[in-house]
């Protein structure tokens, strides 16, 4: 049996980190942020992030991690 991998969205993840209010906060402002994963421009909200992501937004630095 095999196990999915687990990741978060781009736009949840600016939800979570409260960058963010809402989802479609995020679609209407992602364009906004100044965002980096691993090392790459972003802008898409559907960005799947998984373990070990480095994620910059306007400047802080965040490092995905997935609680089980």
């Amino acid at each position: 049996m095999s196990k999915k991998p687990k990741y978060i969205t781009l736009g949840q993840f600016l939800k979570l980190s409260e960058y963010v209010s809402s989802g479609g906060e995020a679609k209407m402002r992602i364009h906004e942020f100044d965002i980096t994963v691993n090392g790459e421009k972003e802008n898409r909200r559907g960005k799947k992030l998984y373990d070990g992501d480095k994620v910059i937004i306007n400047g802080d630095s965040h490092v995905i991690k997935h609680e089980d």
